[in-house]
């Protein structure tokens, strides 16, 4: 018997944070959940805890106080995981741009197909993103072609952040290098493990950006990823060190 977390970073999420919390919960795979809630003052986090009365055994949460940072905020949830032992570690979104009915397809690329890390990808398969403006696709989706050339990572999605890791790729990642915080954490993690020599697939989803809440995009997170990729490039990516 596996066992899976799926990590969901939060603020200011209480349109969808039950919903995806039950939507995860409805699927033939028995997914955990843990949301990384950094002090949402709209009461996110108290929803979680209301739900946790109901889901004692498999809904869990880590509050933190102000906003840290994507990256950060996964990174803490890695280190729960590890330390908790899961076998299969998961990201998402809590507003429905990743499908949660995708999740068992991630799984099962991991554990039955021999894949290291699965991602779900808008670009593997032509362009599937849905409720996007023109411009906003096609900056992400060179975005994409930029690091894929820059890096020499034969990804075409990356970008996203709605994957499944197994638990010994997230145990050789030494997380003390990861430099980047915001969507340029979900690039700096894939170069790691593609340097690391895990095996990576993507799996073709349907991304519907957000019907409720507000995107947490921003021009600075953009030139972050910019800039750390081309540092990306020559840095060494080495194992974490053992204890």
């Amino acid at each position: 018997m596996t066992r899976q977390v799926v990590i969901i970073p939060t603020y200011n999420e209480k349109e969808n944070i039950e919903k995806i919390i039950r939507a995860i919960r409805e699927q033939e795979v028995d997914f955990h959940i843990l949301v990384i809630d950094d002090g949402s003052p709209d009461g996110t986090a108290d929803i979680v805890k209301s739900l946790q009365k109901e889901l004692p055994d498999s809904l869990f949460m880590i509050e933190r106080e102000g906003k840290q940072g994507l990256g950060t905020a996964y990174i803490t949830g890695f280190k729960w995981a590890i330390e908790h032992k899961y076998d299969y570690i998961f990201e998402m979104d809590a507003d429905f741009s990743h499908p949660p009915k995708d999740l068992p397809r991630l799984y099962k690329a991991c554990h039955e197909d021999g894949a290291d890390l699965a991602i779900g990808s808008r670009y593997c398969n032509g362009i599937s993103v849905v409720n996007w403006p023109i411009g906003r696709v096609i900056m992400s989706y060179y975005a994409s072609t930029y690091v894929r050339t820059v890096l020499g990572m034969k990804v075409y999605d990356t970008t996203a952040g709605f994957k499944c890791y197994r638990r010994k790729v997230l145990e050789t990642i030494d997380f003390s290098k990861i430099k980047m915080k915001g969507y340029g954490f979900q690039i700096e993690m894939k170069y790691n493990t593609y340097k690391l020599g895990f095996k990576i697939v993507e799996v073709p989803i349907i991304f519907v950006d957000r019907t409720e809440g507000t995107s947490k995009m921003s021009s600075g997170i953009f030139g972050e990823a910019f800039w750390g990729v081309l540092a990306l490039r020559f840095r060494k990516i080495k194992p974490a060190p053992t204890a």
